[in-house]
């Protein structure tokens, strides 16, 4: 195995292995958007495409996307380092191969002490995968920054996000934070639907440490909250004033089982 490699983990199981489905499942999740917007950030669920595809679908079809990415994700399989980036190489998926922005993601690790080179972390991690076919349909030869949370201590957080916007603020041309997140997970759609609004609705004010403060009071297992908070300290940092909910949905529109839910939602920081 070539460790400049990041193999795809999860096509065939979150999204199609075949190219040719892959490229029509993106497609049919991605609505063309009436008008579309330039962010500072978004926010995009990760499960498979069956749940989520459109919500995620539809917050990058609503955007003017540039060339570059930071994408910040959990780590759910806790693997490696606490928050953990990857600076060289490439990583797969049937749509090809995505370059790492060596350039930025060595300022990265500059501005941010915390961030560790590791690799490990993001070897069997889907949640920043399953975002790059949406990117590669939508602005092919893009590249980008891959950053994986482990940690869930504000301060911590609250630091990758001044650093993230004290690197972005010195770069020529734009580039977009993508925070891969999932919201409540495993209670009934009701229980769901309220958590969920709690989370969104600090997410929308653009209030960071209330997130955080909510998703422990509340007992959201809203997934990326970590990628989430960091993303909305360093939007507020670059300037932005508002965000958008585009899109949310629950897995029961597809399953119909509304017991064992989880909540997907799409937002956009400008």
């Amino acid at each position: 195995m070539n460790p400049a490699v990041r193999e795809a983990a999860v096509a065939g199981m979150f999204y199609p292995a075949s190219p040719d489905e892959l490229a029509r499942a993106v497609t049919q999740a991605s609505p063309p958007a009436a008008d579309k917007i330039r962010a500072l950030a978004c926010m995009v669920p990760h499960a498979g495409y069956i749940y989520s595809g459109e919500v995620a679908g539809a917050v990058f079809a609503r955007l003017e996307l540039p060339a570059r990415f930071v994408i910040l994700c959990p780590n759910h399989t806790g693997y490696g380092q606490p928050l953990a980036i990857m600076s060289h190489g490439s990583w797969q998926t049937p749509l090809g191969a995505i370059g790492i922005d060596s350039s930025l993601a060595a300022r990265l690790m500059g501005a941010c002490p915390y961030l560790q080179e590791d690799d490990m972390a993001h070897r069997r991690e889907h949640a920043i995968e399953v975002e790059l076919p949406f990117l590669q349909l939508a602005v092919p030869g893009f590249t980008f920054v891959p950053i994986a949370l482990g940690t869930s201590q504000y301060e911590v957080l609250r630091a990758l996000g001044e650093g993230l916007a004290q690197v972005l603020k010195e770069q020529r041309g734009s580039v977009l934070i993508v925070a891969s997140s999932d919201m409540n997970h495993y209670e009934s759609d009701a229980v769901t639907r309220v958590k969920d609004r709690i989370a969104i609705e600090r997410v929308l004010a653009l209030d960071a440490q209330g997130l955080h403060e909510a998703v422990f009071r509340e007992r959201i297992s809203m997934c990326g909250f970590g990628p989430a908070v960091a993303t909305i300290t360093a939007a507020r940092s670059l300037g932005a004033v508002s965000a958008e909910l585009v899109r949310y949905a629950t897995s029961a529109e597809v399953s119909g089982d509304f017991e064992r839910v989880v909540g997907y939602a799409g937002i956009v920081i400008s």
